[in-house]
């Protein structure tokens, strides 16, 4: 396990980084606490440090183990925890992305992880009414009175991050030092907008789904034993997700590795700074995903891979990165520009 900087900050995260969302049984699929225990033990072996949660994951089971993991040796961690979601169904104010939702969730965060600070706190998901300076200022609150150490924007428009780090930036409020949205080889719309901010202002990036729900693992392409969860574009496993995963098993055998290796490492390996959230519910599991850093894809490997899902990228990018248009703006030079 190696390290990287947490976007523009000097915070060092584990490579690869451990999502808690099966941490609980209590939405029927999740771990119970003894193999939660086991999950996160064969994490921290392999050197990680970088643990992902949320408020409302598993009704807050996931929180309270994390918690209980951490505790002997909790400044060892780097403990990232959402808030958004609602925890009160019928109670407009206990969701959203506002200030009052966000010093409760943060108040109640801080209780369930049994610590005295959030070293991450993540923006779950936007919520598309609070206005971006209430958030950045509820969160520069937070890390000015020593609550929160860092923040991010999980599932949110670029334009809107960009937005925001460039106020908090601009009046000397606590900036978002990363960002989170679903990426792997089958659902690559992230790389229209969001990677090409989160490059531009140094962010950090850490993918959730990156075996796209366990759909490019080959676990659906035999007969099935298990329902087929939801992907991050909202459904079952498809015809074309399925021909996906054949080409992942293919590079996975010619590797000797795991198709959750492969496609894991495929997200890594792509440019900036990456940190993988990796989801598991058993230590087997988590034990052959952390073997994704023995070894790393070909050039050809990763070509064959990403023409197998190819994304367009759309307007503006696919206009203004044409031939064409790039012909009409540097004429003949543009192939003599040093680009960044």
């Amino acid at each position: 396990m190696r390290y990287k900087l947490l976007g523009p900050s000097g915070l060092r995260v584990s490579e690869l980084a451990l999502g808690t969302m099966t941490f609980g049984e209590d939405w029927g699929w999740g771990a119970p606490k003894e193999e939660s225990r086991r999950i996160f033990d064969r994490f921290v072996e392999g050197g990680g440090n970088f643990i992902d949660t949320a408020n409302n994951y598993t009704n807050g089971t996931s929180e309270r183990f994390l918690g209980e993991f951490v505790a002997g040796d909790r400044d060892h961690f780097v403990v990232a925890t959402k808030y958004t979601l609602t925890e009160r169904t019928d109670d407009p104010n206990f969701g959203g992305n506002h200030r009052k939702n966000m010093v409760r969730s943060v108040e109640g965060s801080l209780q369930r992880l049994a610590t005295d600070r959030i070293d991450l706190l993540w923006l779950h998901m936007w919520d598309g009414t609070t206005p971006v300076e209430e958030v950045l200022r509820g969160m520069d609150d937070l890390v000015r009175a020593g609550k929160v150490l860092s923040v991010g924007f999980s599932d949110t428009p670029a334009w809107v991050v960009s937005q925001a780090v460039a106020i908090a930036r601009l009046r000397g409020w606590t900036a978002p030092v990363a960002v989170q949205a679903p990426y792997h080889l089958g659902a690559r719309s992230v790389e229209r907008d969001v990677l090409p901010m989160a490059t531009s202002l140094g962010l950090c990036v850490t993918p959730w789904a990156v075996t796209g729900q366990g759909s490019l693992t080959g676990k659906y392409n035999g007969p099935a034993t298990e329902p087929r969860r939801w992907d991050v574009e909202g459904d079952t496993v498809s015809p074309s997700r399925l021909q996906l995963a054949e080409v992942v098993m293919s590079v996975a055998e010619e590797a000797g590795r795991s198709p959750a290796q492969v496609a894991i490492n495929w997200v890594r390996q792509q440019p900036g700074t990456i940190v993988p959230i990796l989801g598991a519910r058993t230590e087997l599991q988590i034990k052959d995903n952390l073997g994704c850093l023995d070894f790393e894809l070909s050039s050809d490997q990763l070509a064959r891979l990403s023409e197998a899902s190819p994304i367009d990228l759309d307007f503006p990018r696919s206009f203004l990165e044409s031939g064409g248009v790039r012909e009409l703006i540097f004429g003949q030079t543009y192939d003599l520009i040093e680009q960044r």
